[in-house]
């Protein structure tokens, strides 16, 4: 059976991800493209519906992000956001001008609910604006279903033609019936059935790596991640003894995490699994030496593990495929599939370089969101403290190191992190908390301890509550919780004088901390 698919064509707004997040909670499967994307593209996957995101441009001056005008004529309902409101407004015949009063945060909003898109949605309700620009007339054939104090045409439609316009956000958990009116569009209007789910995408996984892999070998990387573990387990329903699992302990990963990974995957671990473990702890440090860029680090990372897959693939003998754990997120935040800026690279993300031996790259979760790799784990039978363990970095500790990394910051940062880990635990909030660990900043200062004078660094603590990933906001972690957590730090750890506490959102922060 064709899969049903929903395309939101990307104006770089900075909720792409989460309005094809939206659209997957409603089972309907989607992907992002870039309204550079070609229209005959876009007519050869036959969608179900269309989605424009909201924009930072103006659509009325030269050089503007705009679709073809074509894209509205092609008979598929056609649902704009903000930005994609206007769009859609202005090359329809509608004007689109700066409005008088710029409205940001949640508004009230009155909406028509004899529109199809605001079926069962209340008459007054709360909607999340961010625009300077305005409907200021209505294409031809449109008619008003919402308004606020300061915007006359909040949305509009044209029902004959499958056309909606909306210049809030629904996407965003501050619109409070915004999950209502994307699941009339989707479901109502496109008509979709809702059946993406994940049992069917395991049975279809396996069935599709079975198909390409034939009798090849399988490389797979195996971080212990939960990213990795899932694909890796995935992988091993699909192809068996074909595949060997090479796990890279690169010196920077949490501590003692190098021989539970081992212990769960090795030999005498739950999976029969061809389990190796290569310890290139120093090789790591000594190519990260003096390296203070974030994404310089992240490269040199990435690049490293390219060369060691290589040298093991040579031992093992002839590989067709090597596995990553990529995800949906890294592959938007990366720059491909949409229109945002490249926000940071990953190893795992795009194509191995010429010299690489492997035939194929596999990225069996390239298209899911993290919680979507949390259910395929539940679903595979993977142990729920395995699927719901902390999301980790490709890169490890070298992005949660600010600045060089070396074998004696490593060691601090581990050492702080297990001690908040344990704490967290120890307050029953690990399962509250979506993220949490410490990281190193390259910032020392002048302390007290005992009668003695210090000059060492600061630890900077991180966590966030997030449903998605791709927004997050600060966890308000108990201040007693705090407390202990930077008294244990400072007495247990050597060579760090001062614990803070990071309250940045994303955006316009990262989750990572570098």
């Amino acid at each position: 059976m064709e899969k049903e698919l929903v395309v939101v064509i990307d104006f770089g707004g900075q909720y792409n991800q989460l309005v094809a997040r939206r659209v997957r909670e409603c089972n309907v499967y989607c992907e992002i493209y870039s309204y550079k994307t070609d229209l005959s593209k876009i007519k050869e996957m036959r969608p179900k519906g269309i989605i424009l995101t909201g924009g930072p441009s103006s659509c009325y001056e030269e050089g503007a992000a705009v679709c073809s005008p074509e894209l509205f004529a092609m008979g598929i309902p056609v649902l704009g956001l903000c930005y994609g409101a206007q769009v859609m407004s202005f090359l329809l015949g509608g004007d689109v001008a700066r409005a008088k009063v710029r409205e940001y945060g949640k508004t009230d909003v009155d909406v028509d609910t004899s529109s199809r898109l605001f079926e069962g949605v209340s008459p007054h309700t709360v909607c999340w604006m961010s625009h300077f620009d305005y409907i200021a007339r209505m294409a031809p054939g449109f008619r008003a279903v919402a308004a606020t104090e300061n915007c006359p045409v909040a949305a509009a439609e044209c029902a004959e033609k499958q056309l909606y316009a909306i210049q809030f956000h629904p996407e965003v958990l501050h619109t409070a019936e915004g999950a209502k009116m994307l699941y009339n569009f989707v479901r109502n209007i496109c008509g979709c059935s809702g059946d993406w789910r994940m049992d069917s995408f395991v049975e279809e996984s396996i069935k599709g790596i079975r198909e390409k892999v034939g009798k090849g070998k399988v490389l797979c990387a195996l971080s212990g991640g939960v990213d990795s573990s899932v694909a890796a387990v995935l992988l091993s329903k699909a192809v068996g003894d074909q595949l060997t699992c090479v796990f890279v302990d690169h010196g920077l990963l949490r501590k003692n995490e190098g021989d539970e990974v081992e212990a769960v995957f090795g030999p005498e671990g739950n999976y029969k699994l061809n389990f190796i473990r290569v310890n290139v702890q120093n090789r790591f440090y000594d190519k990260l030496a003096g390296a203070q860029e974030p994404e310089k680090k992240r490269k040199i990372i990435g690049e490293e593990f390219i060369r060691v897959f290589e040298e093991e693939a040579k031992k093992i003998g002839s590989v067709d495929f090597l596995v990553q754990g990529t995800i949906y997120p890294d592959v938007v935040e990366s720059g491909l599939g949409g229109e945002s800026v490249v926000i940071k690279s990953h190893h795992n993300v795009g194509a191995l370089p010429d010299c690489v031996d492997f035939k194929e790259i596999l990225e069996p979760l390239r298209d899911l969101f993290k919680d979507e790799v949390r259910k395929v784990g539940l679903e595979l039978g993977i142990p729920e403290h395995l699927v719901f363990r902390q999301p980790f970095p490709g890169p490890g500790l070298g992005v949660r190191i600010i600045g060089e990394v070396t074998s004696e910051k490593v060691k601090i940062v581990q050492d702080a992190d297990a001690i908040y880990r344990e704490e967290i635990a120890n307050a029953g909030l690990d399962r509250e908390l979506n993220q949490y660990f410490a990281a190193l900043t390259n910032m020392r200062s002048v302390g007290v301890m005992g009668d003695e004078r210090t000059y060492d660094y600061a630890v900077a603590l991180r966590a966030v509550n997030t449903v998605d990933f791709m927004t997050a906001e600060a966890a308000q972690v108990p201040w007693e919780v705090l407390q202990k957590v930077a008294g244990r730090i400072i007495n247990e750890v050597s060579h760090v004088n001062r614990v803070m506490y990071d309250v940045t959102s994303k955006p316009p922060g990262t989750i990572e901390f570098e």
